[in-house]
């Protein structure tokens, strides 16, 4: 029977000669994609490496940071790149290989180089940028305008944020008591499903889109490792491609993400949306009241200036009324003559044209007509035109200038 080895005898036998194999220390890159901190204080990690141009998995390790180096190395991180070392970031760390009869295979963490996640996530919201500029969407939420006083808001939250209360309790209690009307779409404002969630809410708000005057996503305070959802590309494309201004209020004070970048308005906490929204209001009244302050400096200076110059006109109007009435005597002075003429010229036309109809009505007379040696022939009264008018025995009467004879038709 050849010899063998028990399961704890053949690592045991790796781990010996991996070590010395292995004995120094590895600066190491890779994206974390679990990290947990036990109740001691040690920090596990798994860490993973994909390739770059088809995102597959290519190598996979435990690693684990001791709670006294662990507690060391946190505070130097946060406070270099304002985040945790958290699931989804690149890290470039000093590693020592190990093996564990029990656990296996695994990767102790000593130091860690900062600058490296700093390059990593500014590199990655650099390419986000660089594509939504490409594509001619980046400043398209920025270039909206926003109505004068907006009152009617849609607001992504999670409801029970607290970041959520205080903008509620903000904009709703105002100092100057202004009414809005908010509408909440609830959001996952944290972790994995955060992009997926607020695109949704955003998806809901825009089939309703004519109802609102603008969109408010706001989160709370919180750790800013919980941030690193809010440098998405997706997202970003569909805020800044949203039909209606956004104001961003995420809570936090790092440099800006891209969700930042793209939004009509960025401001730092949900308060400060709230007062964003308050102080726009603001401008509007005091415009309103400047422009009615103008509007009524217009009224009066066109008022005293009517005023002044009906004065003017009062003043000026006898002198007016009797240039006038001198002006329409000189015109009656000169129109009555001539008008006395014409009239005179007309009446003797008249009375010329009269005389010769006169003339015309006795030229044309029977007395005149007998006088001229012509004769009237009449049967019952009527005058005789023709000689067929008469038969035997007919009674006519002729009339001459001179008298008149009667007569029998034989």
């Amino acid at each position: 029977m050849p010899d063998t080895l028990s399961l704890y005898e053949l690592n045991a036998t790796v781990r010996i000669h991996l070590r010395d194999a292995l004995p120094l220390r590895y600066w190491v890159r890779a994206e974390v994609s679990e990290a947990r901190t036990n109740y001691s204080g040690h920090c596990y990690l798994e860490l993973v490496d994909k390739d770059e141009q088809s995102n597959e998995l290519r190598a996979k390790a435990r690693a684990n940071i001791w709670a006294s180096t662990y507690k060391v190395l946190r505070k130097y991180f946060k406070e270099e790149t304002g985040t945790d070392i958290a699931p989804g970031i690149k890290i470039l760390v000093q590693v020592s290989v190990d093996m564990h009869e029990v656990y296996g295979y695994s990767l102790t963490i000593h130091d860690i180089d900062a600058r490296y996640t700093l390059g990593d996530m500014a590199r990655q919201r650099a390419e986000i940028i660089r594509r939504l500029t490409e594509e001619g969407i980046i400043d398209m939420n920025r270039e909206l305008s926003w109505v004068v006083a907006p009152q009617r808001i849609a607001v992504i939250s999670s409801p029970t944020a607290a970041g959520y209360g205080d903008f509620m309790d903000q904009l709703h209690n105002n100092r100057r008591g202004y009414k809005f009307y908010t509408t909440l779409f609830q959001a996952v404002m944290q972790g994995a499903k955060t992009e997926e969630s607020i695109i949704d809410a955003l998806n809901r708000i825009n089939t309703h889109v004519e109802h609102y005057d603008g969109v408010v996503i706001i989160r709370g305070g919180g750790a800013t490792s919980e941030l690193n959802c809010f440098d998405s590309y997706l997202l970003a494309q569909n805020v800044a491609q949203f039909p209606l201004p956004i104001i961003v209020g995420i809570g936090h004070d790092r440099d800006e993400t891209v969700l930042d970048r793209v939004a009509n308005v960025r401001v730092k906490t949900p308060t400060a949306a709230a007062e964003w929204l308050i102080s726009r209001t603001e401008e509007a009244e005091s415009r309103w009241a400047e422009l009615n302050h103008n509007l009524l400096q217009i009224i009066d200076t066109r008022l005293r200036n009517e005023r002044q110059q009906l004065e003017t006109i009062s003043r000026h109007l006898p002198l007016l009324v009797e240039r006038r009435l001198t002006l329409e005597k000189s015109r009656m002075d000169y129109l009555v003559p001539t008008l006395k003429q014409g009239v005179s010229r007309r009446i003797e036309q008249h009375r010329q044209h009269l005389a010769l109809l006169e003339q015309g009505i006795q030229l044309s007379s029977p007395e005149h007509i007998l006088k001229r040696g012509f004769s009237i022939t009449l049967k019952d009264g009527k005058a005789i035109r023709s000689a067929q008018e008469l038969t035997t025995g007919d009674k006519i009467a002729t009339f001459y200038s001179d008298g008149c004879s009667e007569s029998q038709i034989l």
